[in-house]
């Protein structure tokens, strides 16, 4: 049976006809009757159907008779019919159970909404409630709101201006009422006034006063010692002779890494070793960035190595060009020295220009007076380049040198075209290399020019005036010689 409806099976059929065949059955008279074909092709499928439809039952015998076998169809059908009708009512009870959650969901729902519009008109009537007491109390606060904005202004200056004092660096927790006040929503009350007005008042007072204290300080190499610093007012920290930076995020207070010039470090130490009331100290009216920009300044040696080669072959000309002018002066000066003893003295020596001239003039004073002048001459001739050694090469010193600052110059402007061309305009401080090679060598070789030419027009002044000296005496000594030969009536 399928569905409602009893479907003959015409396999079903056949194979319980293959399986028990058409036997003899006994009539209502006992007399053998033999089922017809039909009824025993239909009987047999209402049978099938029941049984498939129905749920399983324990085997039966089989029938023997018609009536026997209607017997077991009605059975199975009535079976059949009990189980369509439980499957119904299962059916309709899962039916009735989907409804009903349904119902129970629906109803939730409304009342979830309900609350939802609920919640939104209450939020609306806040937000206008709000709204109303907000106005109120801009109505009520009138100037104090006004006054609130400026405290709030002041005391927002105040907390950064208070984290890069270095009167922090004696009092660490200082910030704190500030800090509360300028994030603060309300009114602030008259003990913050006067928390602030306090605080204000130390930090002016704070920076007129010299203060010694001990504090935890951080050296360049990261060791940490607890030692004495010296504070001078907002504008100085001082410790062992070396000034102090302190950082403003972590209130660290560390060691510059690279200290001002000698001058300002003798007034720290100075300080440290005071014993007196007054000492003279340098004052950063800028809490300590002027001074960290003091250190970042090249010095001597970094400025030399800004000049590159063309700076070092500079430098190596002056010093060559200075230790022959200092050999020369030195030179002529015991030369001048030795040249005046024999101005004092009859007798010629040899260690100086002058005695050698007269050992010629005493040599040859007999003879000619025409060749006695020619061989005057030609000592003097033969003293003057030994006077006037190296003046040639510092003279070439002081003119080349100007022109390899030139040189320099012009390498340092194609340094910085080349960035120019390779980074453009955006960062100077690409440029700024070539920029310091181009003026370092210019500085340089004025610096060593100017000083060559002076150098090189006193040892050429100190020669030449010996050579005056020597030429002044041989005409005087030809003078002399020309007088004794008239005295004698000997023809010159």
């Amino acid at each position: 049976m399928r569905g409602d409806r009893l479907v003959p099976s015409r396999y079903s059929v056949s194979r319980r006809v293959r399986r028990g065949r058409p036997r003899a059955l006994t009539g209502a008279l006992g007399s053998p009757l033999r089922v017809g074909g039909a009824a025993a092709v239909l009987l047999l499928a209402v049978a099938s159907g029941a049984r498939e439809d129905s749920e399983p039952a324990a085997p039966a015998e089989q029938p023997d008779t018609v009536l026997q076998l209607l017997e077991f169809i009605r059975v199975e059908a009535q079976e059949g019919s009990r189980a369509n009708r439980a499957r119904v009512e299962r059916f309709r009870d899962a039916r009735d159970e989907r409804r009903r959650m349904l119902e129970d969901v629906s109803r939730e729902l409304a009342t979830e909404r309900d609350r939802s519009d609920s919640f939104n008109r209450r939020y609306e009537r806040n937000e206008t409630d709000l709204a109303e007491l907000a106005e109120r109390l801009r109505a009520r606060v009138g100037n104090f709101g006004e006054l609130f904005g400026v405290v709030r202004d002041v005391a927002g200056n105040t907390v950064g201006e208070v984290l890069d004092s270095l009167v922090s660096a004696q009092y660490p927790d200082r910030a704190d009422v500030a800090r509360r006040m300028a994030q603060a929503d309300e009114l602030p009350g008259l003990g913050d006034l006067r928390g602030l007005q306090l605080m204000l008042l130390e930090e002016m007072a704070q920076s007129g006063q010299v203060v010694r204290f001990t504090a935890e300080v951080t050296d360049p190499a990261g060791r940490k010692t607890l030692g004495e610093v010296i504070r001078i007012g907002a504008f100085n920290l001082v410790h062992d002779g070396k000034f102090l930076t302190r950082d403003p995020d972590s209130g660290a207070l560390q060691t510059l890494p690279r200290q001002p010039p000698r001058r300002f470090l003798a007034m720290a130490e100075d300080l440290t070793d005071a014993s007196v009331d007054t000492v003279a100290m340098a004052v950063d009216p800028t809490r300590g960035r002027l001074l960290e920009m003091l250190t970042h300044a090249p010095d001597l040696p970094e400025r030399i190595r800004q000049g590159g080669y063309v700076g070092y072959t500079i430098i190596g000309m002056g010093v060559v060009g200075l230790v022959i002018a200092l050999w020369r002066l030195v030179a002529l000066q015991g030369a001048d020295r030795r040249l005046r003893a024999q101005l004092r003295s009859s007798t010629p020596n040899a260690d100086n220009p002058l005695g050698r001239v007269l050992g010629v003039y005493a040599e040859h004073r007999s003879g000619n007076l025409d060749a006695l002048a020619l061989k005057l001459d030609e000592a003097i001739m033969r003293e003057a380049p030994r006077l006037e050694r190296y003046q040639g090469i510092l003279k070439v010193f002081a003119a080349v040198a100007p022109l390899l600052g030139l040189l320099g110059t012009v390498v340092g402007m194609i340094i910085t075209f080349q960035q120019l061309t390779l980074f453009g305009t955006g960062d100077p401080k690409l440029m700024a290399g070539g920029i310091s090679q181009a003026l370092m060598t210019t500085v340089l070789g004025l610096v060593v020019a100017i000083p060559l030419v002076l150098l090189h027009s006193v040892v050429s002044s100190a020669s030449h005036r010996l050579v005056e000296i020597l030429e002044e005496q041989s005409g005087g000594l030809i003078a002399r010689r020309a007088e004794d030969a008239l005295g004698d009536g000997q023809p010159g």
